[in-house]
């Protein structure tokens, strides 16, 4: 073997494709056959194969690595296994991902670590639609190299034919999807044909076995990635040290160096480099380091550290490529939390550009994206975010997106480009501000935020109530569902997309309002608790106060007073909340107002006695 081999780094790789494809068959075949396995573990691994194996008796080496009992009770791969192996020639770690379709999740998070992917095709069953799926991800994340493993040539007979057709469908497939090298290699893991050995069955094959070809591939970056660091902590342990904690995500950092903080572009020089075992001269990408800088520069958690001449974009809007991982529909508006590294920050997809169809690649139209879906979206975050593309570096491009009801992970997502808008638009501060227009009205400014089905009474009580209101000398507005739409609102229809934009919406011209120095009325039916949420948050605290008008929907529907329900039970009105679309009540409302068998004007008085006692008195 070349001298030049020896110096390869250890390779991270993902075996994924679709169910039953072989996959934990594969590294366990690997393992076994490098001579990897203590024979206590084959020991065990026979009698649990006795147990649970799929192979009719023989050593089941997929129980190698479907290491939980609930994989071994079905056969199948649910979590992300990673084993850590060597050969003679390379070290090795190795990501086991599910095949299934909703564990996809699980195996984005092993490509999003993964240099290499080993996609395995049933030499039977051809390329699936999630073969397809998966591949698409190791492109959408970064993978640029690929080996096509065309498995269970056993059970097609070994015959060339059967490889070719299902590696050449593979190979038309993956063209577009930008992989610098897909190899395909015929392969059989349940018997170790050109897995370590070569095949005796399968002399035409004239490539590399899979081994050979993972120990000699070349998969490192194309040039030097610029230093970037995201702090992580701030560490300052006492009032003579402050130091700023991270990994170098890339590049290289050394003492005296000049480096700037990304997003406000003040710099600072590195005067030490500080680990746990003492100080560096230099740190590279991976190093786990506390720089300490020159000077008291305002740096925070979340930061990124540059050079000054090779700086990130800094934008509050970009372009991205998201897979979507929740079995909630992402919504065009609606706010989740977003992760960039150590950063944390609002973030909302502002428009869905196109979402991909997995079996064709095309583009197709789509106002939201359902559970493994990917879509090319534009976001908008709460706070300009340093970050390059994904496409020049993996370590400042990525992000995720957390559900803020659940903390789940929903998404995740690779930047393409910043957006052009996001750079020619400025905030201009006014000359009179909300304290001046507040003492002005004389009054305390809120949004008093009806929310029910319809039906429930929202319009009549909140009309009545702002009657009093301006009655008692208080400045309003009444903001009403049916009225915004025949104006602001006036393109939008009822989809789950549409009533997230609607509310967002109203949402900012009701804190304009309140900015305004007024009181503000809002009845919407605002079916989703992350709008009313979202609204929440626009204000100050004490601002928002939610009135939920709690009328059963037997009781709506009876008294139908637009005729609506009448009209959505004949299917006249698709989408329609309490019948055919969700409506989520508010789980602690301000004010609850229970409305049946009461008339309006009790309602209106128990409102205002409940506005006395969250002081706001009338």
């Amino acid at each position: 073997m070349d001298a030049g081999l020896l110096q390869l780094p250890p390779l991270r790789f993902l075996t994924c494709g679709s169910v039953d494809d072989g996959k934990s068959t594969l590294i366990g075949r690997l393992l076994h056959d490098s001579r990897l396995i203590p024979e206590d573990t084959l020991a065990a691994l026979a009698r649990d194969s006795r147990r649970h194996g799929t192979t009719g008796g023989e050593v089941d080496l997929a129980l190698l690595v479907d290491g939980l009992e609930e994989e071994r009770q079905q056969g199948i791969t649910i979590d992300v296994a990673y084993r850590h192996f060597r050969t003679s020639q390379r070290g090795f770690v190795v990501a086991d991902a599910p095949g299934h379709e909703q564990y996809t999740r699980n195996m984005a998070t092993g490509a999003s670590n993964s240099d290499l992917a080993v996609v395995l095709i049933d030499a039977r069953k051809g390329v699936l639609p999630q073969t397809r799926r998966h591949a698409h991800i190791c492109s959408l994340l970064g993978i640029r190299h690929v080996v096509a493993a065309v498995n269970k040539m056993d059970l097609a007979g070994f015959a060339q034919e059967a490889f070719e057709r299902a590696a050449g469908d593979f190979l038309r497939f993956a063209a577009p999807l930008g992989f610098q090298t897909v190899v395909p290699v015929p392969i059989s893991a349940r018997f170790g044909d050109n897995v370590v050995a070569r095949s005796a069955n399968m002399r035409w094959h004239r490539g590399a076995t899979l081994i050979e070809h993972l120990e000699t591939a070349e998969v490192g970056p194309e040039g030097e990635r610029p230093f970037r660091f995201p702090v992580q902590w701030v560490n300052r342990p006492d009032a003579d040290f402050r130091g700023l904690s991270g990994t170098v995500a890339s590049g290289r950092v050394a003492e005296g160096d000049r480096v700037v903080v990304a997003a406000s572009g003040r710099a600072g020089l590195v005067s030490r480099i500080v680990t746990a075992d003492g100080d560096l001269s230099a740190a590279a990408a991976g190093d786990a380091v506390t720089l300490v800088l020159e000077g008291d520069l305002d740096v925070a958690r979340g930061d990124l550290l540059c050079p000054p001449d090779r700086r990130p974009a800094v934008a509050d809007q970009f372009a991205a490529r998201v897979l979507w991982m929740d079995e909630e529909p992402l919504l065009p508006g609606r706010q989740y939390l977003m992760r960039m590294g150590a950063l944390w920050t609002p973030c909302s997809v502002t428009a869905i550009k196109h979402r991909i169809d997995v079996d064709t690649l095309d583009e197709r139209p789509a106002r939201s994206l359902d559970l493994n879906a990917i879509g090319f979206c534009n976001l908008s975050t709460a706070r300009p975010v340093p970050f390059d593309p994904y496409a020049e570096n993996r370590a400042t491009g990525a992000f995720i997106l957390v559900d803020r009801f659940t903390d789940r992970t929903a998404g995740a997502g690779t930047v393409a480009f910043p957006l052009r808008r996001a750079a020619n638009i400025h905030r201009e501060d006014a000359l009179v501000d909300k304290a001046a227009r507040v003492a002005l009205t004389g009054q305390k400014p809120f949004i008093l935020w009806f929310t029910g089905l319809s039906g429930s009474g929202k319009s009549t009580v909140a009309k009545l109530a702002e009657r009093r209101l301006n009655r008692a000398g208080r400045l309003t507005y009444l903001l009403d569902g049916d009225n915004v739409r025949h104006g602001l609102n006036r393109d939008l229809g009822f989809t789950d997309a549409d009533r997230v934009e609607n509310i967002r919406r109203v949402g900012e011209v009701a804190k304009m309002f309140v900015d305004a120095g007024l009181v503000v009325l809002c009845a919407f039916i605002s079916p989703f608790r992350a709008e009313r949420r979202a609204v929440r948050e626009l204000v100050e605290a004490g601002e928002f106060l939610e009135v939920f008008m709690d009328t059963p929907l037997a009781e709506c529907m009876r008294r139908d007073p637009k005729g609506l329900y009448a009209k959505a039970r004949a299917g006249a009105i698709p989408n329609f909340t309490g019948l055919d679309s969700p409506y989520e009540p508010p789980e602690a409302p301000e004010i609850t107002l229970r409305t049946e068998g009461t008339a309006p004007e009790a309602q209106v008085e128990a409102l205002l006695e409940r506005l006395k006692a969250l002081g706001h008195p009338i």
